[in-house]
């Protein structure tokens, strides 16, 4: 075996998949290792330097249209059926030239690696036996069939226990090595250790840190901000205690998107290089991307600070307390971590209450989805109590890192099944 392909579908699967080629170049770099991803440009694989060999085009929906059938027909309009078409093409003409392919998501790439007549490995990260409710995951059974097939060398879950119902189910090369995306929390950055003017902290703050992730989908992590941030505030106005709120923004989330939400939610606006309030022709005109973005609004006689990171999600994560979570795979590394996580809804295409429950459902105690989306005001306080009584349950605490480790996991994963591909090579 030289080269392989990795079929991810989806932007979280993409982030699976570039973590688990990167492992496999770092074991065998002698090893051609290229990706085809379904959904989205594949911006995971590129930022590692993976070559993508797949036609691609952004969605309207960002994948995720199966949440809403109007999500669906805005991708039909946009090209979805010729896209599919052109990538069925694709795979076909280019099979011969790959040794062995990894799938990643759901059915689809189960599907197109069994339709290429080609040896395979699917990781069904996309599905856990958690989400029902008698903790057995209803597979098709032609999934079943092509799980089973002589072709399929193996399957890998994200979690013990949905790997333990496969196998219940007739599943027979089922394995769990972990969830790779734990291996993406790396940081080298000291950014949080300073306040917002660049000051040191020292061993005297204590201030509760809030950790704000709005997702990576614009337009919609723009829109899902500007609801975080009002959260932020009502906590500030129901609680006596100190919070630090963090801010992991995608660099998609232009500068002059967060101006907008300044101004029209009355905060002030800076840049973290310049202690100067930022004017609107400065602002469009900035050439380079700065690093962070400083909110401020006076409440209660306090001057209060929301910084918002750019390239700093994992240390972010990692330093918090709680996290303000509208997100897919950043809440599960959260939750991995042991953290506990409130959800506030938006109005999608991803992070609906649909999704939102979901997500509930398979991570478990550690995530609280606040219930009042349709009264904006009622789920501001919501979100802001959830907050403040989470910060206070030690057990609870507790609890979340103990759930952690056991729906999510520690890190390793990736290289576990990196080994188990070029370990099937070898034999």
């Amino acid at each position: 075996m030289k080269k392989i392909l990795l079929i991810s579908n989806g932007h979280g699967e993409d982030l699976n998949g570039s973590l688990i080629a990167e492992a496999i170049k770092n074991i065998e770099p002698s090893l051609t290792v290229d990706a085809f991803p379904v959904v989205g440009q594949g911006k995971s694989y590129i930022n590692k330097g993976f070559k993508v060999v797949a036609p691609t085009l952004t969605m309207p929906s960002g994948g995720m249209f199966y949440l809403n059938i109007l999500n669906f027909i805005k991708d039909l309009w946009a090209g979805l059926l010729g896209l599919t078409f052109r990538q069925i093409v694709t795979l076909f003409k280019i099979k011969n030239q790959y040794d062995i392919f990894v799938g990643i998501g759901d059915i689809l790439p189960l599907l197109f690696c069994f339709l290429l007549r080609k040896q395979f490995y699917i990781f069904l990260v996309a599905y856990t036996s958690y989400y029902s409710d008698k903790g057995k995951l209803g597979l098709p059974l032609f999934s079943r069939f092509l799980l089973n097939s002589s072709l399929c060398l193996g399957v890998f879950t994200k979690d013990n226990f949905t790997a333990k119902d496969f196998k219940k189910q007739g599943i027979k090369r089922v394995s769990c090595h972990g969830y790779p995306i734990m291996d993406a929390l790396k940081y080298d950055s000291d950014r949080l250790s300073f306040d917002y003017l660049g000051n040191p902290l020292d061993d005297s703050y204590n201030a509760f840190m809030v950790a704000l992730l709005p997702g990576s989908r614009v337009p919609e992590a723009v829109n899902n901000l500007e609801l975080q941030i009002q959260v932020c505030e009502r906590l500030v106005y129901l609680s006596s205690e100190s919070w630090r709120f963090c801010g992991a923004l995608v660099n998609d989330i232009l500068h002059n998107d967060v101006a907008v939400i300044a101004k029209n939610l009355g905060w002030s606006f800076y840049f973290s290089n310049e202690l100067k309030k930022v004017e609107k022709n400065d602002y469009i005109s900035l050439r380079k991307k700065p690093e962070k973005l400083i909110l401020t609004k006076k409440i209660k006689d306090k001057n209060i600070v929301i910084e918002l990171f750019y390239n700093t999600f994992a240390e972010i994560l990692i330093k918090s307390d709680v996290v303000l979570g509208m997100a897919g795979t950043a809440v599960e590394q959260g939750v991995g971590l042991g953290k506990p996580v409130v959800q506030i809804v938006g109005a999608g295409p991803q992070f609906t209450y649909r999704f939102a429950e979901a997500q509930m459902r398979y991570l478990g105690p550690n995530v609280r989805t606040v219930t009042e989306f349709q009264d904006l005001d009622l789920m501001f306080s919501q979100g802001a109590r959830e907050i403040m009584e989470i910060v206070e349950d030690e057990q609870y605490l507790i609890d979340c890192r103990e759930n952690g480790l056991e729906r999510i996991g520690s890190a390793g994963a990736s290289r576990a099944i990196a080994h188990t591909i070029i370990n099937y090579n070898q034999g």
